[in-house]
């Protein structure tokens, strides 16, 4: 831990969240890749199963946003304290986050399954899509749990600038799904079903991996001993989760509208969005890597009064982060129709696919300094700043967009809601951030 110590606050700043940040993009990337093989394999199935699998991803998305509510809330503080070089109090933020989060996600997912046919109509699902999300949802549900706690452990390890250990058990969980989605689907003949089944079993296998790894590798140890849910705890975890919680809740408001508005056109509509969710989410998963390799970093030195060095690492992911997603946005704009193509070849699915994923890759490029700045004011405890802008892009902005604009100018106000929302989020970050990035170069 003293060595990570002096790692963190002492060494060159740039090389530092370069090496950190290569194992979460790594991370990220293959998640996304397991996420566009599931699209790919079900496509081969129908335009009806592509669609499903668009409903469903608001509810896992739900999922997602305990595991990192309770990751990012504890990671947070972990980090601090361990520059703060406060042991005990980051084994309490770390056992109280990953118990807490499997017993929420627990209690959320079987009440899911309980209400399993309201909720797939209140996710977007037609009359023709519902028996498919059904199929698909129903596993997903019951693996709530190991979902929860897989993402909270692996964002415990980034912020304890462990993250190549994290790297490790979510990449091979990720693989092993690539690798066996077709086997699920169509060796076994299990179609929607398997592909969730598969998705479960091997996010158990990353589980597995993350607590052999902080068990054997000297990290904060999880012992059910430590867990201390006190006001105190409590208080910290929500300060530094609530962001993530209300960027990901809303990430789901926003997916289930925008299935909603994209049905009324019809399921190719919904399919089209559908993939071009995932291919934007392709993208930007490498940049958010970039990003929580610079999180730790931010953590450490905040909490050891480096404030220097915070600064020097939020202009340098500003600075190089946006110019590489305008490179890939670039690529991305020139090959949309070929690329939605691999993923469902029927006309009308590309037609609306490539479109939105034009228009969405326009203005892709400002959401770097978004992220930075939202990851920043997160990691240092800024929790009201931090919630606003967290609720930005989702929140405030798309779903006035995705409600008002498609009963103006039809199916063009569901491709041109995201942007637009990209663009708003910009421009708001700049007065929230402010003040925050006077205080570090002052520092």
């Amino acid at each position: 831990m003293t060595d990570l110590y002096q790692r963190m606050t002492t060494a060159p700043v740039r090389g530092l969240i370069v090496r950190l940040a290569l194992p979460t993009m790594a991370s990220m990337l293959v998640t996304a890749l397991y996420n566009l093989a599931t699209t790919f394999y079900v496509g081969r199935l129908s335009t009806q199963a592509t669609a499903a699998v668009g409903v469903a991803f608001a509810a896992m998305a739900v999922i997602q946003a305990v595991g990192f509510f309770f990751g990012q809330g504890s990671g947070n503080a972990i980090s601090r304290h361990l520059g703060a070089q406060q042991q005990r109090e980051a084994e309490r933020m770390a056992a109280t986050g990953f118990y807490g989060g499997i017993v929420v996600s627990a209690v959320l997912g079987l009440a899911a399954l309980v209400l399993l046919t309201p909720l797939c109509r209140a996710l977007g699902a037609t009359a023709t899509i519902l028996p498919h999300t059904r199929e698909y949802l129903a596993p997903i549900l019951l693996g709530a749990p190991v979902t929860t706690a897989a993402f909270t452990l692996n964002n415990q390890l980034r912020f304890q600038g462990n993250a190549l250990l994290g790297m490790a058990g979510i990449v091979s969980g990720s693989l092993l799904n690539i690798a066996l989605q077709p086997v699920f689907i169509f060796t076994l003949g299990w179609g929607l079903r398997g592909a969730a089944v598969c998705t479960v079993l091997c996010q158990a296998v990353s589980l597995g991996i993350l607590l052999w790894l902080n068990a054997r590798r000297g990290c904060v140890p999880l012992a059910l001993t430590a867990v201390s849910p006190t006001r105190e705890v409590v208080a910290e975890t929500v300060r530094g989760g609530l962001p993530s919680l209300a960027r990901q809740g809303l990430a789901c408001l926003a997916t289930l509208l925008l299935n909603h508005a994209a049905g009324a056109f019809g399921d190719a509509a919904i399919a089209g969005m559908s993939i071009t969710t995932r291919l934007t989410f392709m993208i930007y998963a490498v940049f958010i890597g970039f990003g929580q390799g610079y999180q730790p970093v931010c953590g450490y030195c905040y909490g050891a009064h480096r404030y220097d060095r915070v600064w020097q690492g939020f202009r340098f992911c500003t600075t190089y982060g946006t110019a590489g997603m305008a490179l890939l946005a670039t690529g991305g704009i020139m090959g949309a129709d070929t690329l939605v193509t691999l993923f469902r070849d029927d006309a009308e699915v590309v037609a609306v696919g490539a479109t939105a994923l034009r228009w969405q890759l326009m203005a892709y490029p400002l959401n770097m300094f978004v992220t930075i700045s939202n990851m920043t004011l997160q990691t240092i405890g800024r929790a009201r700043p931090a919630t606003i802008l967290a609720c930005a892009r989702q929140g405030i902005f798309f779903i006035p967009l995705i409600l008002g604009l498609p009963p103006l100018i039809g199916l063009a106000g569901v491709q041109l809601a995201t942007p637009l929302a990209d663009l708003g989020s910009f421009l708001l970050a700049f007065p929230l951030v402010r003040g925050t990035l006077r205080e570090l170069r002052g520092g």
